[in-house]
């Protein structure tokens, strides 16, 4: 073998082994998602399922992650939170009502109370974390009663883990309307080209026990909103924050099947995604006493007597 033949030969072998590194690098598995549906609440339309389909929200998603490289196993099953199975998955994104340790309103299985600790810890120790719309109103902190307004209060360091961990809690909304929201970091992933503000028709939750590491990212604007529950200065409505090692992205749209499908909340909701994931980052800095200076504001809590229904003297 000449000398030039031996270096076309080893040339040729390098290329090789560079060209198969380079594909093993491309090849790379996808981020991998559990989307977790299940309603021991109100069960909202766009995850409600039909003939064993998936629901409109599951398809959405799932169809995302095939366009932008995340793989979506979607359940309702809270029998799936095993230290084993939680291991399989890089995010948990949530779209659930409820205490989801009790069988509740779909009937599907619940998760254990050692399954939802395991849950947190995941996130805790670096797990990511996605939430949307009624992900604020899960595991409230007990007493839970609506007809004694126990959700007009903040319970700090005693409220529930979950609330802990997600950095925030649903009250009540009122009826859908159209309302503003200011884009507070336009740097954020996803909200690189949403504009300054923009106005929505949605379901809108009002919301409190905001975490003092919150990095807000859009302001729910309640000037001139209609309804009781809006009766208070403007609050976060869409947020990032880490808790412990894990990255946590919550925004309270999501109620109105046609959001699910409106490109502006799909690309906000990509930015999220892509953030609780680590394949994008961002300055995640807490910005809450300057972006929502009156979060802490309640609104008027609701007369039991004044929203019981009449009933008639006989005569």
């Amino acid at each position: 073998m000449t000398n030039l033949t031996f270096r076309i030969i080893r040339r040729l072998t390098i290329l090789t082994l560079f060209c198969g590194c380079l594909s093993s690098l491309t090849a790379a598995e996808p981020k991998q998602i559990l989307f977790f549906t299940k309603s021991s609440g109100f069960e909202h339309g766009p995850i409600r399922r039909t003939n064993g389909e998936l629901s409109h929200a599951e398809k959405i998603l799932t169809e995302l992650g095939k366009k932008h490289d995340f793989a979506v196993t979607c359940t309702k099953d809270g029998g799936v939170f095993t230290p084993e199975n939680i291991a399989k998955y890089d995010a948990f994104c949530f779209y659930t009502t409820g205490d989801l340790t009790s069988p509740g309103t779909d009937k599907q299985p619940p998760m254990s109370k050692a399954g939802k600790a395991a849950f947190l810890e995941a996130i805790r120790n670096g797990k990511g974390f996605i939430g949307t719309h009624s992900a604020s109103d899960t595991f409230h902190t007990e007493p839970d009663s609506k007809e004694e307004g126990t959700r007009y209060q903040n319970y700090g360091e005693k409220s529930d883990p979950y609330i802990l961990m997600l950095g925030g809690e649903f009250i009540k909304h009122g009826p859908q309307q159209k309302a503003k929201m200011t884009v507070v970091d336009p740097r954020f992933p996803g909200f690189e080209a949403v504009g300054t503000d923009f106005d929505l028709l949605e379901e809108w939750y009002s919301l409190k026990e905001f975490a003092s590491n919150l990095h807000v990212i859009l302001v729910q604007e309640t000037a001139g909103m209609k309804g009781p529950e809006y009766q208070r200065g403007s609050y976060p409505a869409t947020w990032a924050r880490t808790y412990g090692k894990g990255r946590v992205f919550f925004t309270s749209m999501g109620h109105r099947e046609d959001i699910w499908t409106n490109p502006k909340f799909q690309t906000m909701l990509l930015g999220g995604i892509g953030w609780a994931l680590r394949t994008r980052d961002a300055d995640v800095s807490p910005n809450l006493e300057t972006a929502a200076p009156k979060h802490g504001e309640f609104p008027p809590k609701p007369d039991p007597a004044a929203e019981k229904p009449k009933t008639k003297k006989k005569a």
